[in-house]
């Protein structure tokens, strides 16, 4: 791996003129058609409301576009990102992106935190300050959360190969070079590949390994489907109806993420709806950061590549072996313990809530914050 191991503060200036061009492309957008279906006495039948069906709706991304034009104020997110300590630096040829955020308490944990797709390292922005500075002598951590190379201020990837892999070893050499001996590292959604992978990469200095998914999935082999209890076929049911019904983009992006390319990077209406197809049961305020960053930096394509390159690599076919823990929400993808633990050696801590989503940070932040401190303090 070669490096540059200087590490240059980075503040967050985007020009004006950037934001004028967008407001601009937000006022000439041409809205795509639909079907004229009445959805008034149609019942909900999966995790999204009828109108839903062919996937995001007009209504839903005029609603939001609008606001991007007229309420929606960039400057004041630029100003609260800016408030916490940010940072670059060069990992195997790419720019990295984090935010470090050291706790005044001196029994802190280093802990990287890793987002997914369509997030941005905004996704755990919201927890820095409870993690950093707890109450009641509750567990404190030193916070790393980088931005995903191909994410938003780590800016688009260079070159082949950024699968989840690549990443967990940039993750790994990114704590060396802050000096960390010891430390954590939690996932959720993309960050929950790459979190049990910097445990296999790392694993002298990695305490453990939390997540919010386990994905492991059946094998094919009709004996692991033997005697599953009722609860565990509920699991795999949500589990296909959301491959043959809300995987599109992930189909998409596996196979041809090119073929979107083109169309989030001209358009910003195209780039919100594209992304809103999985944030929409977060505050539009989160959806129209995240689709700002996205734009700004001009990286949906290269975010969207990250699929492409984990389908494509080769994958371990050991266990991981660090302590694991699982944090599982409510409405979000359940795995089942005995798939789990094939790929997984080590799992200590396992947790079911009963709220909560795939975005847990801003809908059950208490949960995951406390399930973290637990986890953690007990290693």
């Amino acid at each position: 791996m070669t490096n540059n191991i200087e590490i240059r503060p980075f503040r967050i200036d985007i020009p004006q003129a950037d934001l004028d061009d967008l407001r601009d492309r937000l006022t000439r957008t041409r809205w795509a058609n639909e079907l004229d279906i009445d959805y008034t006495d149609a019942v909900q039948t999966g995790p999204l409301p009828p109108e839903w069906e062919y996937g995001v709706p007009l209504s839903y991304v005029r609603r939001l576009a609008g606001q991007w034009l007229t309420s929606y104020d960039w400057r004041k997110w630029e100003e609260r990102l800016n408030s916490y300590p940010q940072y670059v630096t060069e990992i195997d040829g790419q720019n990295v992106h984090f935010f470090h955020v050291r706790s005044a308490d001196p029994d802190a944990i280093p802990l990287i935190l890793t987002h997914g797709w369509p997030n941005t390292s905004l996704e755990y922005v919201d927890l820095i300050e409870p993690l950093t500075n707890p109450q009641n002598g509750e567990q404190a951590f030193h916070l790393v959360i980088p931005s995903v190379p191909g994410f938003g201020f780590s800016g688009p990837t260079k070159d082949r190969g950024w699968n989840r892999y690549r990443v967990a070893a940039a993750w790994a050499e990114l704590m060396r070079r802050l000096g960390y001996e010891r430390y954590g590292a939690h996932g959720n959604d993309g960050g929950s590949y790459v979190s049990p992978e910097v445990g296999r990469v790392d694993p002298e200095h990695v305490l453990g390994v939390h997540v919010t998914q386990l994905f492991s999935f059946p094998s094919g082999d009709p004996a692991e489907l033997e005697n599953l209890t009722e609860e565990e076929q509920g699991y795999l049911q949500f589990l296909q109806f959301f491959n043959e019904n809300l995987g599109a983009y992930a189909k998409l992006q596996e196979q041809a993420p090119q073929n979107i390319a083109h169309a989030v990077a001209d358009s910003p209406t195209g780039q919100l709806a594209w992304i809103a197809q999985l944030l929409s049961s977060c505050s539009d305020e989160h959806v129209l950061t995240n689709a700002t960053i996205y734009w700004l930096t001009n990286t949906g394509a290269s975010s969207a590549r990250f699929y492409y390159e984990d389908k494509h690599a080769e994958h371990p076919k050991e266990p991981t072996t660090t302590p694991t823990a699982l944090a599982s929400f409510a409405f979000d993808f359940r795995p089942l313990r005995r798939f789990a633990e094939r790929d997984h050696a080590n799992i200590v801590s396992w947790h079911e809530f009963d709220r909560g989503s795939h975005w847990a940070t801003q809908d059950a932040p208490d949960l995951l914050v406390q399930d973290l401190r637990e986890f953690f303090s007990g290693l």
